[in-house]
């Protein structure tokens, strides 16, 4: 059953929780989950270009697209899969879990305007749990892991570095799962799943796992955060 039947018991659970309000719910759950971990030591160097690409995986694509179309300097971020093969990039193919991919979102960013360590230090601090193994929240499955793509070796050096520093400095309470893994191709998941979280902030599933999210954002990178989040059916038309 699709996310948007809330699959699993886990959504129904979620719903029950609208009942004893969820107005509550969600400013305590960004206040308990938000944090903000250190940057990383080692970041890119300057680069000639504006435009660059980075591919991300941390549970749902919802929120983690949400999250990132609200910082500012990201100039595109698209819902998809990465990890599988072009004929299994399907959602309800890869919501078997069998498929290798992951559901992750490609960001397109000015360099400039924000650094590849910036992007990664808001993934790791507000965007998903990097210790939650197959699973975030109340999602689990392989499709659902935490796995950086980087697409070009400087990227791939930095993000295992930094994990490597977050975990000598015990900033999370276990160890970090989140796994490099190399380039793949990314695919675009269905147009049904772009801009998910701007379009359905009142749908239970968002208000409860992602909108904290995007609080957290504004509260802890404020000087990154923009109100108006860069759309895919925007940049589209």
């Amino acid at each position: 059953m699709p996310k948007l039947q809330y699959r699993g018991v886990g959504k129904f659970l979620l719903v029950a929780v609208l009942g004893i309000g969820l107005a509550w719910w969600v400013s305590s759950s960004a206040a308990e989950t938000a944090r903000i971990v250190p940057p990383p030591a080692a970041d890119e160097t300057a680069l000639a270009s504006s435009t660059e690409v980075t591919v991300l995986a941390g549970g749902c694509f919802w929120g983690v697209q949400g999250v990132f179309q609200h910082v500012d300097g990201v100039t595109a971020a698209v819902s998809g899969y990465a990890g599988g093969a072009r004929d299994t990039a399907e959602y309800s193919t890869v919501s078997s879990g069998r498929t290798g991919h992951a559901e992750a979102v490609q960001i397109t960013f000015d360099p400039h305007r924000i650094s590849y360590g910036r992007l990664l230090q808001i993934y790791f601090s507000v965007a998903h749990d990097p210790t939650e193994l197959n699973r975030q929240g109340p999602d689990s499955g392989t499709q659902y892991r935490s796995t950086i793509f980087p697409q070009n070796p400087e990227q791939a050096g930095i993000a295992a570095a930094y994990i490597a520093q977050l975990d000598q400095a015990k900033v999370f309470p276990a160890p970090i799962v989140t796994t490099v893994a190399p380039a793949k191709n990314f695919y675009p998941a269905e147009a049904y799943h772009q801009d998910y979280l701007t379009l359905h902030p009142n749908q239970p599933y968002i208000a409860i796992n992602d909108l904290p999210k995007i609080e957290a954002l504004k509260q802890l990178f404020a000087d990154l955060y923009r109100p108006t989040p860069v759309l895919v059916a925007a940049a589209q038309r």
